[in-house]
């Protein structure tokens, strides 16, 4: 990718970050590229332009760029809503995550249900003992943060609770 070009997109990218849009797409005949913020866990501007400019890239070849933005032409948006901040019951031990007491029975609790505090959200089996993980609040379930039959550590958020 041609320097004049490299820095176009750099400037690109703080337009859209300074900006806060969300999404942004754009296609030429020599370069296609797409960013798209993550929110908080998203690639950081400075980041993405030390990638950027560590990238062997040819001028005719399509760029994908998945960081963070939107459309310069699209009318700004009103304001973001204030990011909700939710619960997370995270792990106490390390070991495997199952959202249901035994292979194809329901899941203790799914997206959605209102739980209360001390109500049995999942399991953790760690050295063939089985430990129920209990909500530690009152609230509505909004995400399951893990996969049945997968690994999870020491700490890691487990589910997304919105207190109430």
């Amino acid at each position: 990718m041609e320097g004049n070009k490299l820095q176009e997109l750099r400037e690109l990218v703080e337009f859209l970050k300074a900006n806060e849009i969300a999404e942004f797409d754009l296609e030429r005949e020599d370069l296609k590229v797409r960013i798209k913020f993550a929110g908080e866990a998203g690639v950081d501007v400075a980041q993405l332009n030390r990638l950027l400019a560590s990238a062997p890239v040819a001028a005719a070849a399509p760029v994908a760029v998945s960081a963070a933005a939107a459309s310069p032409s699209a009318p700004a948006s009103a304001p973001a809503a204030p990011v909700e901040k939710l619960h997370e019951v995270k792990s106490p031990i390390v070991g495997t995550f199952y959202e249901s007491p035994s292979p194809g029975a329901p899941s203790f609790v799914k997206v959605g249900d209102v739980v209360e505090a001390g109500q049995v959200l999942c399991i953790v089996e760690a050295m063939k003992l089985m430990n129920e993980i209990e909500a530690d609040v009152a609230g509505e379930v909004v995400k399951v943060l893990a996969s049945s039959g997968q690994p999870v550590e020491y700490g890691q958020p487990l589910f997304a609770v919105r207190a109430r």
